[in-house]
């Protein structure tokens, strides 16, 4: 059975990514995208010939949508972390559980590609965060993309000053790197 086409008209021009390849587009207003995905701080969406794009969500408005609840951009919401509660890394952890990969809706922790994230100390008396982050394949294109995100969602968790996400390939990922959370959602236990 084919897959029916519900296709979102473009309200304005936006910018979009391409997925995996990781190049920069310009959206017409007026084309038509199917939204395929809605998480975190972006919208994967695929074209009439089955491209997938991804959207920032400050570009919610060029596809008629409005934020989610929740955060959309890596900053903590009104959940377990009042901004004026003492600092913890779990705080960053849970930031970085609102970015997600464009293709598997699941988020980067999840997913296992986060291999590293400590707070170091840093020369000026500062809360300094290092992320190591992999990808799926070392010729996804998505690796900028995705240590953005989880360097602007690490920045957004109070008290934290400066942030260095590193893409690293070894060792290289492989399923057993998910949690078990994440491989029973995408049925591969």
């Amino acid at each position: 059975m084919a897959r029916r086409w519900s296709p979102t008209v473009l309200q304005r021009d936006c910018w979009a990514t391409t997925v995996p390849a990781g190049q920069v587009v310009l959206l017409g207003e007026g084309g038509e995208v199917e939204v395929v995905q809605q998480l975190g701080g972006s919208i994967t969406v695929r074209t009439e010939l089955g491209a997938l794009l991804r959207i920032d969500a400050t570009n919610l408005d060029a596809l008629g949508l409005e934020l989610s609840e929740g955060p959309t951009d890596g900053s903590i919401g009104d959940g377990d972390h009042h901004p004026d509660a003492p600092f913890h890394l779990d705080h960053v952890i849970d930031a970085l559980k609102q970015v997600y990969d464009p293709e598997i809706p699941i988020d980067i922790v999840e997913l296992g590609l986060v291999y590293r994230c400590e707070e170091l100390p840093d020369v000026f008396d500062t809360r300094r965060i290092e992320i190591d982050l992999s990808m799926t394949a070392p010729g996804c294109g998505m690796g900028d993309v995705l240590r953005g995100d989880a360097a602007s969602a690490a920045l957004a968790v109070p008290g934290v000053d400066d942030v260095e996400v590193t893409l690293v390939w070894d060792p290289p990922w492989t399923v057993q790197r998910m949690s078990e959370a994440a491989r029973l959602q995408l049925g591969l236990l």
